[in-house]
């Protein structure tokens, strides 16, 4: 029996930015109907500035899903965009395409959401509180413990706190907290992935993972712990390791992924190996969502220099989820 043809969410992001530009030059060979979510007006000047002739096609529920497929919903903004310009005006715009992708994946209408890059500082001016994609969807699924974890061949990083000044990292790492990111790190892992028995390798917070206590007592007192008691679980965890020995080939050859403890410990390393084949993944919500490693890159916008490359890896890798899932 041949599986139904899967139908993906793919949201346009920050409309001065990239987003629009890279869901624009979306090959038709991908096997999945994909759904753009934004304006048709500035798809349709996007698509004249950078000399594309793109068919924007009704998307329309009630029809089946044909693989290469790329339709439209069209979401209006409230304040015409030039590229590479940043208007508060258009915050609500934004989040109401991660609310539509979302909600269509909920209702099992979209088997699941990728999301170009918004431009957190404009929402924020516009009066919205918001610290990020990862924070926002978990809001909108009702998810208590969403986590955040980029990946790209050959490694997978997680981590343990998101995007926090580092001030406020260590008060923000308790055992209970360790316990809830790893659970759903090891399910998502077996689930998302199709890993039986993931091994993950955890950082630990201080240079030399604290030195046995001379640079830091977090690793004696929080994370060791909390690793103690998962293992007895029966969760395969290594660490707490110091992060520069965490990230060496030989350790990263033993393992499924990584866990970080705050976002500047693991995704440098990451973008440096892969940054434009990197992806960008939410665990621990109902719905799948993947999302491109990079910015909104204003200064491309519009310019046709923009890679696409993330934006389809990061639809290959929801695809393998989706399959994975079912």
């Amino acid at each position: 029996m041949i599986p139904p043809i899967p139908r993906l969410a793919i949201t346009s992001g920050e409309p001065a930015g990239i987003g629009p530009d890279l869901c624009l030059q979306l090959a038709h060979d991908i096997n999945a109907e994909c759904v753009l979510i934004g304006d048709r007006h500035l798809l349709k000047a996007r698509a004249n500035q950078l000399g594309l002739e793109v068919e924007l096609t009704d998307y329309d529920p009630k029809l089946a899903p044909e693989a290469g497929k790329v339709s439209l919903l069209h979401v209006p903004m409230q304040a015409v965009c030039k590229s590479g310009q940043l208007d508060s005006r258009n915050a609500k715009y934004v989040l109401a395409l991660l609310e539509y992708g979302t909600n269509g994946c909920l209702q099992n209408e979209f088997a699941a959401l990728i999301t170009a890059p918004v431009h957190k500082a404009i929402i924020n001016e516009a009066g919205i509180a918001f610290t990020g994609h990862t924070e926002y969807l978990a809001q909108l699924c009702g998810s208590q413990q969403p986590v955040m974890l980029l990946a790209t061949e050959g490694l997978r990083v997680a981590l343990a706190t998101t995007h926090l000044p580092l001030t406020q990292v260590s008060e923000n790492i308790s055992r209970e907290s360790l316990s809830r990111v790893l659970n759903v790190l090891h399910t998502d892992l077996q689930q998302r992935f199709g890993i039986e028995s993931p091994h993950i390798l955890v950082c630990g917070l201080n240079p030399h993972a604290g030195e046995d206590g001379h640079l830091g007592q977090e690793e004696i007192n929080t994370i060791e712990p909390a690793l103690s008691a998962l293992r007895e679980q029966g969760l395969n965890l290594t660490g707490p390791l110091p992060a520069d020995t965490a990230f060496t080939p030989p350790k990263l050859a033993q393992a499924d992924a990584v866990l970080a403890m705050y976002h500047d410990q693991g995704l440098p390393v990451l973008k440096h190996l892969g940054f434009g084949r990197a992806v960008n993944v939410t665990l621990g919500l109902p719905i799948i969502r993947t999302s491109v490693d990079h910015g909104t890159a204003l200064e491309l916008a519009g310019t046709g220099k923009a890679d696409n490359g993330s934006l389809h890896t990061a639809i290959g890798m929801a695809l393998s989820m989706v399959n994975a899932d079912g």
